[in-house]
């Protein structure tokens, strides 16, 4: 169980892990613009499949492709943040849970299918950036899932926070704190400087 995320999130974690990808793009066919290299459908099927369990959750961060591979993956739970190519009524049988935009699940994680910025107190997971060039600098940090950037292969979301990814990130709730601190110290400064 992941206890970080929110509660109505939190039954992702229940029986097992959570894994995260973005921009499946099964069977789409602009995928060799994007990038030349990109790998076929039922491979990407067979790599999700040998990670994920049938009682992990898969978040797919949009842009999914052909239904079709969906109803290949063994696993029981499915999370869709649509994508600019997807339509809600293409997955409504396919997927248990369905949002369309950013979605915050943890204090500091906001899932989103394309990236975010200016949030400089969350970590960005997100996709649609093929080209994975690091146009991030303002605000959230960022983690691109597209699946050509990430070797097709799913992230374990509880693997990710066990290992640090948000120990680098201050919370809202500290840097509001902060901010009103420093509001203060500057105000009894300057009612000093005038006596």
């Amino acid at each position: 169980m992941i206890s970080t995320l929110y509660e109505p999130f939190r039954h992702w974690s229940e029986n097992g892990s959570v894994y995260i990808l973005s921009d499946t793009h099964f069977k789409d066919s602009d995928c060799k613009l994007m990038d030349p290299d990109w790998i076929e459908p039922d491979e990407q099927v067979d790599i999700l499949n040998s990670v994920i369990m049938k009682n992990d959750t898969f978040v797919c961060l949009g842009d999914v492709g052909s239904p079709e591979y969906i109803k290949k993956l063994r696993v029981r739970k499915k999370i869709l943040l649509l994508g600019n190519h997807d339509r809600r009524g293409d997955y409504k049988d396919l997927f248990n849970e369905i949002y369309s935009g950013p979605l915050f699940i943890a204090d500091k994680i906001l899932l989103s299918h394309e990236p975010v910025y200016g949030l400089p107190w969350c970590l960005n997971i997100h996709g649609h950036d093929h080209s994975n060039i690091e146009m991030y600098k303002e605000g959230c940090k960022h983690l691109n899932l597209a699946a050509n950037v990430c070797g097709y292969t799913p992230v374990n979301l509880g693997k990710l926070i066990k290992d640090g990814i948000l120990s680098d990130i201050d919370s809202i709730h500290r840097i509001t704190i902060e901010h009103a601190v420093e509001k203060k110290e500057k105000k009894w400064i300057s009612k000093e400087t005038q006596q």
